[in-house]
Formats: structure tokens, C-alpha cells, sequence
């Protein structure tokens, strides 16, 4: 489905923002390779030597279409910065493993890319519920990891060496309890999945809205995976709220969608968390007029990589998390490059005082006391005509 790409402020954000979405999972062939429009730039013949680092991401199973999206990501970021000078002069690398969207798999991925691999940093992965046990993992083995998708609190304590490049659940929250109070809605039932993400995601919605004045009719915990929904969203259809706050995961999102327009529940406003991951892989007449939050794509100075990206693979971003894989690249080919080391310590040492002045595709990355994203630009989007675009 073809989009085009729009620009726009979003709830009083200082910096234009780029949201071009896809509807269905395309660019990828049936065995998973990226279908390219062009080349990926070449590495520059004179680096010497590598610097590996790894990365785990859901190749396959539920978020697939994400984790293809962050892979072209990193795909991007590391012919970039091969292209130019290197990492120390030397060429990076970075190591993909599949976690095929579950967290025995991730757990097993990164150890693979540890003991094997013997990297000194990994990216990913998208899922909370996978991304947390498994930087928890990366930390008892001295290994700096950075989550490039999960948005989860819990993220906070997953030790010293873990980082995040995206936005956690606290700061997205307020900001789309603050935007369902300004389109004027007193109550809204809430559905999400049952794991760390969303269990985080269903509290701090909850809190802040009502804080704002509103009220929760009723707040559901779906399971992954399940063939059938009726029974959570007649529950949620029967609390008869302004509007429907939802947030799934892509396959489960295909089904929750189709049963969300075949019970009627979109005769009221169904107000999606995170859009990129609920709507591209829906059936398009089942999300029509949708409207929610997302993380933004890119920011003004990420121009330059949303072209490269349509570029090299003929579309415009499939969902809004491939420039945090891009950003967890470069930021820790700057961290090693400050450090002067690809050692997991010296990195972690570093990665905070890079952070300060790092311009990311995604805006300033800045990280805090935690090693997480201190500000995450979101925007209000709607679908319109097959299409994800801003308000």
C-alpha cells in the first residue's frame, strides 16, 4: 500500500515530525531478506579489523514485522558508519540472532552472542516482557545492552550497564492520558497485553487520566496468542466508556482489530497506543479512522535518513521503531569511539556524557540517572485511507 510522508507538529512539539507507515507487512521477501531498491553504501576499504557488537531481535513470531523494521535499521546505521571512518578505525559489525519473539529464545540468542560471539554489547529487543529478563542476563554477564523498542518501567532497574533508547511507559503515559482529556473524553475502558509492557502501560494510562478527572470504566489483560477476543472486548464493550484505549502486539492486533470492528465497538472512538505496532499487519477496513498515539519516526534532522531508508528499500518506514535501532548503533559506536575501548564497562562509563550532545534520527537522545531516554517526542496520528498520518 503506498504511503506518502507527512510532516507536522503534534500536541505542541517544538520539532516537525515524520510519520510514514505502512499497512501491511511489505518489502521483505517470503524467506525474510529485505527487497532493496538500492545498495547499501560500501564500506570504506581502508578500516582495518572489526569491533563486533550483537544484536537480538523478533525475526519471526508475533512482532516480526517490527523486528525486520529494526533490522533494516541497524542495516542503515552500520553502512553509514562503515562508509565514513569506522569505529577506531575499524569496521563495525553487528551480529543479529532471532528471538523469535519470546523471552526463552531472546535469553538464548544474547547467550549465544556472549559466549560465542564474545561482544561486549547488545541491541534489543522489542517486547518488554523479552527485553527485560534478557538485559537482566546481559548484566550479570558484565554486558552493556540497549533496548532499541520496549517501553516497560521495569526497564529502570535492570542494572547499570542497560541503556534505552526509546521512551519508557511513565513518560508515555501522561502524554496520551493528556490527549485523550484534550479530545474531551470523561471515561475510557482499557485493553492491553498481559506481560511487563503492558500491565506498565494499563497503570500509568490509568493513573494520569485520572488524575486528569477522568474515569477508567474497566481495564483488561489480554493473553498472547489466543485465536479469539469476543469475551475481553465484550467486557470492555459493556463498561460503555467515551472511548476504547487499546494496545496490542502485531499478530494478536490483526485479531483484537478484525473482532474490535466486527463487534461494533468502533461506532465510539478506539484510541490505539503505539500505532505502528497494532495496526500494520490489520486487515485496513478494520482500523479505518482509527486514531492514537506513537512514537515519532524521526526528527527534522533524521530527514536525511528517512530518504536513505525509501532509498534502499523502496518504501517508507513499515512502523516507527526502525530509527531507534539506528540510534542504538550509533550511540554506542560513539560510546566506543569516546571511550577509546570496545570494553562493556568503558562503554557504559561513556554512554551518558555521549548522550548529552547526541543527535539522533529519532531527536536528542539524552539519557538519565537510569540510562533511559529522559524525553520522548510522541504524535497524535489517525488512519486515513490506509494510511497512518499525523493529526
Amino acid at each position: 500500500m503506498h504511503l506518502r510522508r507527512n510532516r507536522t507538529r503534534a500536541l505542541g512539539l517544538a520539532i516537525p515530525l515524520v510519520l510514514a507507515l505502512s499497512m501491511s507487512a511489505c518489502g521483505s521477501d517470503s524467506d525474510g531478506a529485505s527487497t532493496k531498491k538500492s545498495a547499501l553504501p560500501a564500506a570504506n576499504s581502508s578500516l582495518k579489523g572489526e569491533i563486533k557488537i550483537g544484536a537480538v531481535l523478533p525475526l519471526t513470531g508475533t512482532n516480526a514485522t517490527i523486528g525486520k523494521d529494526q533490522q533494516r535499521g541497524i542495516e542503515l546505521a552500520v553502512a553509514k558508519i562503515n562508509e565514513g571512518d569506522g569505529v577506531l578505525g575499524k569496521k563495525l559489525v553487528v551480529d543479529i540472532e532471532d528471538s523469535q519473539g519470546t523471552a526463552d529464545a531472546a535469553i538464548q540468542a544474547a547467550k549465544k552472542l556472549v559466549s560465542v560471539g564474545k561482544v561486549s554489547a547488545v541491541i534489543g529487543e522489542y517486547s518488554s516482557g523479552n527485553s527485560i529478563p534478557m538485559q537482566q542476563y546481559l548484566q550479570g554477564q558484565g554486558v552493556v545492552g540497549v533496548n532499541p523498542g520496549s517501553s516497560s518501567i521495569d526497564l529502570r532497574s535492570t542494572g547499570e550497564l542497560q541503556f534505552s533508547t526509546i521512551g519508557l511507559d511513565d513518560v508515555a503515559g501522561k502524554f496520551t492520558a493528556d490527549a485523550l482529556t484534550e479530545k474531551g473524553y470523561k471515561s475510557i475502558a482499557i485493553l492491553a497485553p498481559n506481560n511487563s509492557y503492558g500491565t506498565g502501560i494499563v497503570d500509568s494510562v490509568s493513573a494520569a487520566f485520572e488524575a486528569n478527572g477522568g474515569k477508567v470504566t474497566t481495564s483488561g489483560l489480554y493473553t498472547e496468542g489466543q485465536s479469539d477476543y469476543r469475551q475481553e472486548l465484550n467486557r470492555l464493550k459493556d463498561s460503555e466508556p467515551d472511548a476504547y484505549v487499546v494496545t496490542t502486539y502485531g499478530k494478536d492486533g490483526t485479531v483484537i482489530n478484525k473482532e474490535i470492528f466486527e463487534l461494533g465497538l468502533t461506532d465510539k472512538p478506539v484510541f490505539d497506543i503505539y500505532m505502528s505496532q497494532d495496526v500494520p499487519d490489520a486487515d485496513p477496513k478494520s482500523v479505518e479512522g482509527r486514531i492514537g498515539m506513537d512514537v515519532n519516526s524521526t526528527s527534522a534532522d533524521g530527514q536525511a535518513y528517512a530518504d536513505l531508508y525509501e532509498q534502499t528499500y523502496g518504501e517508507n518506514f513499515i512502523s516507527s521503531f526502525n530509527g531507534y535501532a539506528y540510534d542504538a548503533v550509533t550511540l554506542l559506536a560513539e560510546g566506543i569511539e569516546s571511550a577509546g575501548s570496545a570494553d562493556s564497562a568503558a562503554i557504559a562509563a561513556a554512554l551518558p556524557e555521549v548522550s548529552k550532545t547526541y543527535a539522533g534520527v529519532t531527536g536528542p537522545v539524552v539519557l538519565d540517572a537510569d540510562g533511559q531516554r529522559s524525553e520522548q517526542p510522541y504524535v497524535i496520528a489517525e488512519v486515513k485511507n490506509g494510511e497512518i498520518v499525523p493529526q
